[in-house]
């Protein structure tokens, strides 16, 4: 009898397939974007309001200040606060790119204090203008931004990531191949308690946790809720950013214009490279 001929896939298999098979373009694109990056760093917490934006662009400021070259990409679509910190104007936000149609054109990331910035925010014609969308349109805009941003050079990418363990963060963690993780709570327990869940949703994801770095430590909060998280979950604790009249000055990051500031984020930022050492000599 001749050998019996695997049956035809279903349409249902079909589109599935397709699917699968639009995914791993995908993600080899946004590799190929990627690639002259060295380090990719992801700043997260389930909790909004604990101070990751404030910490992402410190660190990315204090990265630049020092020598690195560094980006950020701003991944929260709805809320995009990181051009308002770094105070950069809408005038010169996009660089066209080869002009080769839709599919081939190529966004550059305006610079400001030495950092390169990508952001929803470009896109608005209002600052306070409201992103309505649904998880689907938000996915698909942090896979376009990856796609089509062409960052160059970087000695780090700093992705500051949306709060929850919804569909934002999800995406980011499935669609871009980060380093790891900085977990950023406050000395509150509530705040302490999401970030929990954040860094069980990167183990759950197979992600690396870098480390935890605890914000608005001091007299008012409290202090130690970064520390008792990094013990729990069983990493390393990062450092303390304590709060400071110091930020009132809004016309450029608390890092470049502090020292006492900068000595906090300088010891985070020597806790981190010293993690992204260790991950990487067990790659």
């Amino acid at each position: 009898m001749p050998d019996a001929q695997p049956p035809e896939p279903t349409p249902e298999q079909q589109e599935r397939l397709a699917g699968i098979r639009a995914q791993f373009q995908q993600r080899r694109e946004i590799g190929e974007k990627l690639d002259r990056i060295k380090h990719k760093i992801g700043v997260y917490s389930g909790k909004g309001g604990v101070g990751k934006t404030t910490i992402a662009v410190n660190l990315a400021a204090l990265l630049a200040r020092d020598g690195a070259s560094v980006g950020i990409f701003d991944a929260d679509i709805d809320c995009p606060n990181v051009t308002r910190l770094l105070r950069m104007s809408e005038a010169n936000q996009i660089a066209d790119g080869d002009g080769d149609g839709e599919t081939g054109s190529t966004l550059l990331p305006p610079s400001r204090f030495g950092v390169k910035v990508m952001s929803m925010a470009f896109f608005h014609q209002d600052e306070e203008e409201a992103t309505i969308w649904r998880g689907p349109m938000i996915h698909n805009a942090i896979t376009q931004f990856l796609q089509i941003t062409d960052w160059g050079e970087l000695d780090y990418l700093i992705v500051d990531l949306p709060p929850g363990t919804a569909d934002a963060p999800l995406t980011i963690m499935q669609t871009l191949s980060l380093d790891g993780y900085v977990i950023v709570t406050t000395p509150q327990e509530l705040a302490r308690l999401d970030a929990l869940r954040s860094i069980n949703m990167i183990k759950r994801l197979d992600a690396n946790v870098l480390g935890v770095v605890e914000n608005l430590s001091g007299p008012i909060f409290g202090s130690g809720a970064g520390e008792e998280l990094a013990e729990e979950a069983n990493l390393p604790f990062l450092g303390r950013i304590g709060m400071s009249e110091e930020y009132r000055d809004t016309t450029q990051p608390p890092v470049l214009a502090s020292e006492a500031v900068a000595a906090e984020y300088s010891a985070v930022v020597g806790a981190l490279r010293q993690q992204l050492s260790s991950a990487a000599a067990t790659a």
